[in-house]
């Protein structure tokens, strides 16, 4: 079983919680199944839940390099020079990632943050695709900090062939295993 859930902001990328917070078991009635990969809880969008352990290691494991795209409103439009270093990958921890793709597109049609972003006035902000094949802990907030463009608001829209097209935040459909991943 595969299922894509569009995860609301706020909600642990796990099933159970000792502080209240809100869980995956809040909106995901389906035993037995599990998160391949995380989400940060200040973060949105795609994560996938299975109960499939195979597959759940090809969809995580950096090892399969699945590409995951996120939409990222920055501080400020990035340079030239800041998009390159993305490109290249930037150095976190004493070690470069892997280089990201990464363009500066429209702001996407997403349902409203519950918190709203804090706004500034004087500083602009622009959003961001960026595909990663790697997944280090805070991984995207922290390239774009390293060059000067803090996240704002973070949604994880596709990893691999899977997007959220379609699912409102809280809400989840079962989907076919795509062979190739298999």
């Amino acid at each position: 079983m595969l299922i894509l859930f569009n995860k609301p902001y706020g909600v642990l990328s796990q099933f159970t919680d000792t502080g209240g917070r809100l869980t995956l078991a809040d909106y995901v009635a389906v035993e037995n199944v599990y998160p391949a990969g995380r989400l940060d809880r200040d973060s949105e969008g795609l994560l996938l839940l299975t109960d499939d352990g195979r597959l759940q290691q090809r969809l995580s494991d950096p090892r399969f390099k699945q590409p995951k795209t996120y939409w990222v409103q920055v501080e400020r439009e990035p340079d030239d020079e800041a998009l390159e270093r993305l490109r290249r990958g930037v150095v976190l921890d004493g070690k470069r990632t892997a280089p990201a793709k990464v363009r500066i597109i429209a702001e996407p049609e997403l349902w409203p943050r519950d918190p709203p972003i804090r706004v500034r006035k004087a500083i602009p902000t622009c959003w961001l695709e960026l595909t990663l094949t790697e997944g280090r802990n805070r991984q995207v907030r922290r390239m774009t900090a390293a060059v000067g463009n803090p996240a704002l608001r973070l949604v994880r829209y596709s990893i691999g062939p899977y997007t959220i097209e379609g699912l409102e935040p809280g809400q989840w459909r079962e989907a076919e295993a795509d062979r190739a991943i298999r």
